[in-house]
């Protein structure tokens, strides 16, 4: 009953999602080529919602599920690995057409070839798993 909530969300959120084409290859495509504005303005209409989330909670003291307080930990600064990082996200974005939370509402929505991508993505976390300890961090 609890994870039910959850799973309601990530449906509101999938479809949301869809509508909003934010999963479609042709918009992610326009946005890496700088022929269209749809997809940097979802991206600063998120950015700008998290950033108010946050204040919200550092604000009004907001606590978590558990009833605990919510400590947002200051980031470091920039670094190299910050940017090596952003490239391959970038680059595995700009390739495959999707990142990593639509693979799962384009497989729901029934783009089966979508499947490589969700494995390649596992792999990719798999192999980041192993060599974790030899990377800078």
């Amino acid at each position: 009953m609890r994870a039910l909530k959850y799973l309601i969300v990530g449906f509101v959120f999938g479809i949301v999602l869809t509508k909003s084409e934010a999963v479609s290859w042709y918009r992610i495509y326009e946005m890496f080529q700088f022929q269209s504005f749809h997809m940097y303005g979802i991206i600063m209409v998120a950015v700008v919602t998290g950033v108010i989330g946050i204040q919200i909670i550092k604000r009004k003291n907001i606590k978590d599920i558990k009833g605990l307080p919510i400590e947002i930990q200051d980031k470091e600064p920039g670094s190299i690995r910050f940017w090596i990082g952003g490239i391959f996200f970038g680059l595995g974005w700009a390739l495959v057409g999707s990142c990593p939370g639509p693979i799962f509402i384009l497989l729901g929505a029934g783009f089966l070839p979508v499947i490589l991508v969700l494995f390649g993505a596992l792999f990719g976390t798999f192999l980041y798993g192993l060599i974790r300890d030899k990377l800078p961090h």
